[in-house]
């Protein structure tokens, strides 16, 4: 039982419920706000208020932005015929970090599972599928996370595009600076696979 006051409580239990942080580090996180309210907690409490009232998914990918279609999807310089499907908006962002890629993107909001009983209709599969034809897509890159759930996911659109489109997938294996005593079985697995000529 804590003596902090129910709006205080309230707010550790709301951070609680975010990624990578549990009740403790909740607590110090919000007394860590508190003690620093006049230069971080104010100016935070807006920036959260102003991205509440103005992100929305970009009605064509599924990207979060401040506008229905988000610049990504707007700029006409990248229509190259090359669409990467993404898990989510996180992948979406780390490969725009990157900025190797100069095409545009799908968002799928997840990955197919069985046992959560997500199937195609609740990702935006179907919305794929349409974008394909509708916007003369020539390679459709799956860039999805090397798991059982994004694997299974990956054959599906595969067989849901073939014949339409070039369909391709990131390679998988030995990460630079990686060295090999460290990896699992299967990365090293897939990178003997995925092998190429020097």
């Amino acid at each position: 039982m804590s003596d902090a006051p129910a709006e205080i409580e309230t707010l550790i239990e709301m951070m609680a419920k975010l990624p990578g942080l549990g009740p403790r580090s909740a607590r110090r996180a919000v007394l860590h706000l508190i003690s620093k309210r006049g230069f971080l907690m104010q100016p935070l409490a807006e920036a959260m208020q102003a991205v509440a009232q103005t992100a929305r998914e970009c009605l064509n990918c599924g990207n979060i932005s401040t506008a229905e279609i988000c610049p990504i999807c707007a700029a006409e310089k990248r229509a190259t015929g090359e669409l990467c499907v993404v898990e989510d908006v996180a992948d979406l962002w780390a490969m725009e970090r990157a900025g190797v890629f100069k095409g545009r993107y799908h968002v799928l909001g997840g990955t197919l599972s069985a046992l959560d009983a997500v199937g195609p209709d609740e990702l935006r599969i179907p919305k794929l599928v349409d974008r394909v034809a509708a916007e003369g897509i020539t390679e459709v890159i799956l860039a999805l996370n090397a798991t059982i759930d994004g694997q299974t996911t990956a054959h599906y659109i595969a067989d849901q595009l073939e014949g339409r489109v070039n369909v391709t997938s990131l390679a998988q294996g030995v990460p630079i600076g990686g060295e090999l005593d460290y990896l699992d079985d299967g990365t090293i697995t897939a990178a003997l696979k995925a092998r190429k000529s020097l």
